[in-house]
């Protein structure tokens, strides 16, 4: 579905992914991995155009994307999650989910307000409250939530664990399972593996932008020697 091949992409001088290539199949769950500066957040936003790519080629579906605008790219289905939280702090949570939303997809789910409360409850329980009320894992659930209004068919998640509470940490691997469970494709970058065991079907990590693994979660548990050298503890 989303195919990434040998992409390199910089920030000004800096060569920050070199050759970078892997696949993200229909209906799965892949994790990018890697420690922090690893280049994680350069390949969800190389992959969206917000950093453009030097060489190399990135299709979604068959369709090559290295040269399109970001709002095109998201018209063809790529709903992007960025780790800093991008919310509306003045508006309130119903208010911020009407922005994101966004006419039927085919081949994709149709999501409402109603079955965006049924899988975040502590939205709807905060649904009139404006997002600068919201709890840092609160508003990391409306910008998901805010991105399913734009009914992707795959959707990139910079980091959704980072600096949340444990128990928010449990839920949103719950929501991520549910996602996949409606059909969403997903890649999702992360610095520990601890997260990705619980809902990834296969991973990729990452070291100084290359590729150093890329395989299913039960063979790199086998490989304790890539785990320690790679990822944090």
């Amino acid at each position: 579905m989303l195919e990434v091949k040998a992409i390199n992409s910089f920030y000004g001088k800096a060569h920050v992914l070199r050759d970078l290539s892997f696949e993200v199949h229909r209906g799965e769950v892949v994790a990018l991995l890697g420690r922090n500066g690893a280049g994680k957040s350069t390949t969800m936003k190389s992959v969206m155009q917000i950093v453009r790519t030097r060489s190399g080629e990135i299709t979604f579906q068959g369709q090559s994307i290295t040269s399109l605008m970001l709002h095109k790219i998201a018209k063809l289905g790529l709903g992007y999650v960025p780790e800093d939280r991008r919310i509306f702090t003045d508006l309130t949570v119903v208010e911020n989910l009407l922005v994101g939303q966004q006419p039927s997809r085919e081949g994709a789910v149709t999501w409402t307000q109603d079955m965006l409360f049924d899988l975040f409850p502590n939205l709807a329980e905060r649904r009139n409250n404006r997002g600068k009320a919201l709890s840092g894992g609160e508003q990391q659930m409306l910008t998901i939530a805010r991105t399913l209004m734009g009914n992707p068919l795959f959707v990139l998640l910079d980091e959704p664990s980072e600096g949340v509470a444990p128990i928010i940490v449990e839920q949103m691997a719950k929501v991520i399972s549910q996602l996949k469970s409606e059909g969403l494709t997903i890649l999702l970058s992360e610095q520990t593996l601890h997260f990705a065991q619980l809902v990834a079907d296969r991973a990729v990590i990452i070291e100084s932008g290359k590729q150093k693994y890329y395989g299913t979660l039960e063979d790199l548990n086998n490989q304790p020697e890539i785990r320690d050298a790679y990822l944090a503890a």
